[in-house]
């Protein structure tokens, strides 16, 4: 393809991305607003957003694999259709139930779609163009993840839309993506004879990740950490996961490709993305919260105050992408990125009720320039290690990995949060000397802060405050280990062509750090 026509495809490719990320996090401002129109309950709630995770994190590797085996523009626009139907099924749901289940279905075209779109970049351009094209992906999923609670927000807001528009609106987009894709994307048809598909190995590690999904999920709130219902979630999904493991190692076409992920490269790659994975999911989902309750803002409010991030992510993807493919290097700009992240990430941690909010801003401009220089160029580092025949396959694994991580980062922030909201909560009540009846943070349990006195929203504030950086000091610690694996990656220079050399494919992946 000319660069003309790369170009042309990639506004479809830009569009469907965003699309497809945006509606992953939409939904988060507005969501108490949609269980209560389909009066559903707390567990309803979580899993309005667990049942799009777990659907999109389970089925990446798979989607990936698939690239390899088949048409690789059929597939996306297959995901695209299906992308399209979910949003407009979730949109005319009737009830939690129902919505719950077309989000599942909706999950399944957004991993598609995340994956789909970087694995025919790959086909198109060179791990040393593509730097800068990766650029441009990397700035499109960022900027979706911290700008969807804002578009949310205003749908929220905004009466004559309502909460049924947080679906609709991705359906005029989708379709529009559909026909460009149709007309400017070109690629060789793949027709393989001796196709094996891996059905065995997807199934199990579809259903070894959801189990300990769902287990992050509940465990705190619905059971004890130590339970047996822990011991049979951990323990099962750590079986089934071993099992597939041995699948893999034995089928001619494994779904994930053990002998690319076990080489020190990619196991590297890979380790670096799930501390990057948790500050994408982690800081939109925290921030926007900590925004509303711990400060007192509206949801749009909360979704403007989050533009830091957004514009650090933007300016760095891009800009850090066009100098990884002028100098055809990677590790020195991963290495500034997860350092940079390592700093916003502690100066979240000393944020409260009462830090400044210029202080905040610039804490969350470091998060999103950290995010943007790191992301897309740890996909770069594995697609550069394996021959064009295998790069579905490596981009879904570290895909697939870098989603776990945000998901389980969620999770399990998300436990953190609650129980130090709650223990705060009780002990504010008690300096206070208001009495406390059953659950101690009962009185300051309500979401609804504008409806409890005004002592008690105060102590609610500071719990919230003061959490939100307990939780970011975790997710520095977690920084600090991704910076490591990203220190001791090899230093190596991107490969000028689409596909390794066919002559000697190991030994140009052995130079490329493999």
């Amino acid at each position: 393809m000319t660069h003309r026509q790369v170009l042309e495809a990639l506004s479809g490719l830009l569009l469907v991305l965003f699309v497809a990320m945006i509606s992953a996090t939409v939904v988060s401002v507005a969501l108490p607003q949609i269980i209560g129109a389909l009066e559903g309950n707390q567990s309803q709630y979580t899993w309005v957003v667990t049942a799009s995770l777990l659907a999109s994190t389970a089925s990446t590797p798979i989607w990936g694999k698939l690239a390899d085996l088949f048409d690789k523009k059929l597939l996306l626009q297959i995901s695209i259709v299906i992308f399209m139907v979910a949003s407009l099924a979730c949109g005319f749901a009737q009830n939690t139930g129902q919505l719950i289940a077309f989000r599942a279905v909706q999950g399944l075209g957004m991993g598609a779609l995340q994956i789909l779109t970087q694995v025919v970049l790959a086909a198109m351009i060179t791990p040393k163009e593509r730097g800068r094209y990766n650029g441009y992906l990397g700035a499109v999923m960022a900027v979706a993840t911290v700008g969807g609670p804002l578009l949310g927000g205003l749908i929220a807001d905004t009466s004559w839309l309502g909460w049924r528009w947080c679906f609709f609106i991705a359906v005029p987009f989708t379709v529009a993506a559909f026909a460009l894709l149709a007309k400017t994307l070109h690629l060789p048809s793949v027709r393989r004879s001796d196709v094996s598909i891996d059905y065995w190995g997807a199934t199990l590690i579809a259903a070894g990740v959801s189990v300990l999904l769902i287990w992050v999920t509940f465990v705190g709130n619905d059971f004890d950490w130590l339970s047996w219902q822990t011991a049979a979630m951990v323990i099962g999904g750590l079986l089934l996961l071993a099992v597939a493991t041995w699948v893999e190692s034995k089928v001619r076409e494994p779904v994930v490709p053990l002998h690319v992920i076990s080489r020190r490269t990619p196991a590297l790659a890979i380790l670096a993305s799930l501390a990057v994975g948790m500050a994408m999911f982690g800081g939109s989902v925290f921030l926007g919260q900590y925004f509303q309750i711990g400060r007192g803002y509206g949801p749009t409010a909360a979704g403007l105050m989050t533009v830091p991030m957004m514009i650090g992510v933007l300016l760095s993807s891009t800009v850090s992408g066009k100098m990884v493919s002028k100098s055809g290097r990677t590790k020195p700009y991963i290495l500034v990125g997860l350092v940079v992240l390592l700093a916003g990430f502690a100066g979240l941690a000393t944020i409260d009720h009462e830090t400044t909010l210029v202080l905040v801003s610039v804490y969350m401009l470091l998060v999103g320039v950290g995010v943007g220089m790191s992301m897309q160029n740890l996909v770069l580092v594995i697609q550069n290690t394996v021959p064009l025949s295998e790069i579905g396959a490596a981009s879904g694994a570290i895909t697939f990995f870098r989603s776990l991580g945000g998901t389980v980062g969620v999770s399990v922030l998300g436990a953190v949060l609650a129980n130090r909201v709650a223990s705060d909560i009780a002990a504010g009540l008690a300096k206070a000397g208001i009495p406390v009846a059953g659950d101690a943070a009962a009185a300051g349990g309500s979401l609804n802060i504008a409806a409890l006195p005004e002592p008690v929203q105060q102590i609610v504030r500071a719990a919230y405050g003061e959490a939100t950086g307990h939780i970011f000091l975790v997710s520095t610690g977690i920084a600090v280990v991704g910076l490591l694996a990203a220190a001791f990656l090899r230093p190596a220079r991107l490969r000028d062509s689409l596909d390794l050399p066919a002559q000697a494919p190991k030994q140009e992946a052995a130079s490329t750090g493999a």
